[in-house]
């Protein structure tokens, strides 16, 4: 499992957890407040004296119909029948003196046009810093919202496609006076539970909340707050992904640290914080496997396949002869281990060596600092007489015009295989295959 799958997990994890954490008040009837998760746990702990019992009783009662609906068939719109049941019922036995309720709710289109205020610099100077920080929220959340989903289904994701999107959906939030508009994960699980894999439960989704405005506010104004708060709460659970993060806690120990820690950190301090963590400490996590590559040595088998060994067995594919994978790029961080590989290679052979050869499929770069190595265990193998080749290295890499690397591949010879070096080994030593 890579490490971007890996922080989306973490990343959905965190979101879910917060979500959900942060709907309790609301289903016990508790007046939310406090910033961050825990603060607003600890404020319900302490009121927990206040609970209303006609709240948390709706809020259970909304649960038990969306996962009975669910478990009985997932095409049962739960969530629906659980909000026009609570409706009915609010407004029959006059609900609104024992719960909160949303109250009245605006209607109509908004209107269209630019706001209407007096821009200065004081003013420009005041919305440029919000502005930004929306800006890498939406950004962050949005990119991670669409991976995430992407991942899931196994399907291609465009970040241009997704930037124009948001760009024209905040465009018309300006110009309509409403909220910005951002990849959310709450509303895109919504969807997904819903069975919505297409455009089409969006234009449903636009239509739907287009009658609403027009003739349906008046009933949302008998809905119990926590119902909405039950709703949210179980989209939030869902958001929680606990098989994933055991799969990579069992596949991938480091990478599971990297999940966890994306995860407390989007439910401790905040979204865009936990995104800039996870980027961080994957880009750790792949310098750290860059910096001490696993690399071997191949030995050949009967059906003429390679198969990897240790390096430490120095194994030799034939008498004098060490075919040494480096599976990774070279750059200065990890050019000292190829030397000392080697060293140690060269120093371990018995027989004593006369080729070594680099298998370099995997080597897609070399900076500076690994070409002077390079340069230099050509120079110190060949005073012990011992021919360095390659093997598989990547036509761009042999083709660089970069001046660090066209002396290199003029003064090795590098084959297109395996089987094409150890036959040219043989022949110029004379060695018998195995």
């Amino acid at each position: 499992m890579k490490s971007g799958r890996t922080v989306l997990v973490g990343f959905l994890t965190g979101v879910g957890l917060q979500v959900a954490l942060g709907q309790l008040s609301g289903m016990l009837g508790l007046q939310g407040g406090g910033h961050g998760t825990l603060q607003e746990i600890w404020n319900d702990v302490q009121r927990i004296e206040q609970v209303n019992g006609w709240a948390l009783g709706i809020a259970i009662v909304v649960l038990m119909v969306i996962l009975g609906a669910k478990k009985i068939s997932p095409k049962i719109p739960g969530p629906l029948i659980a909000v026009v049941g609570t409706l009915v019922a609010s407004w029959a036995l006059d609900l609104e003196s024992r719960v909160h309720v949303l109250g009245a709710v605006p209607s109509g289109l908004p209107s269209i046009g630019l706001p209407q205020v007096d821009v200065s610099l004081d003013l420009i100077g005041k919305l440029v810093p919000t502005a930004f920080a929306m800006f890498v929220v939406i950004l962050a959340q949005s990119a991670a919202t669409s991976r995430a989903y992407a991942a899931k289904y196994n399907e291609q994701f465009s970040e241009n496609t997704d930037l124009i999107g948001l760009a024209m959906a905040n465009l018309g939030a300006g110009l309509s006076g409403t909220f910005v508009v951002n990849g959310s994960p709450t509303k895109t699980q919504m969807v997904d539970s819903a069975g919505g894999r297409s455009q089409l439960s969006l234009i449903f989704t636009a239509l739907i909340v287009l009658l609403v405005l027009l003739f349906l506010t008046k009933p949302l104004a008998y809905m119990p707050e926590c119902v909405l708060s039950a709703v949210v709460f179980l989209i939030g659970v869902e958001l929680v992904d606990l098989k994933g993060m055991r799969k990579i806690f069992v596949q991938r120990r480091s990478e599971f640290w990297v999940a966890l820690i994306t995860t407390m950190t989007v439910l401790l301090v905040g979204v865009e914080q936990g995104i800039l963590l996870a980027i961080a400490l994957s880009l750790i996590d792949h310098t750290r496997h860059g910096y001490r590559p696993r690399n071997v040595v191949l030995l050949p088998t009967e059906s003429g396949a390679w198969q990897p060994q240790p390096l430490s067995t120095a194994a030799q594919a034939l008498p004098g002869l060490i075919v040494y994978r480096f599976t990774h790029s070279l750059y200065y961080a990890n050019s000292q281990q190829l030397a000392e590989d080697i060293s140690g290679l060269v120093d371990a052979a018995d027989p004593p060596l006369r080729r070594l050869c680099i298998e370099a499929a995997a080597i897609d770069d070399i900076d500076y600092t690994a070409a002077e190595t390079l340069r230099s265990l050509i120079e110190l193998l060949r005073s012990k007489n011992i021919d360095l080749v390659m093997c598989h290295a990547p036509e761009e890499l042999r083709s660089s015009e970069e001046h660090c690397l066209t002396d290199i591949f003029a003064d090795i010879t590098v084959y297109e295989t395996l089987s094409e070096m150890t036959l040219d080994y043989q022949r110029l030593t004379g060695t018998p295959s195995h």
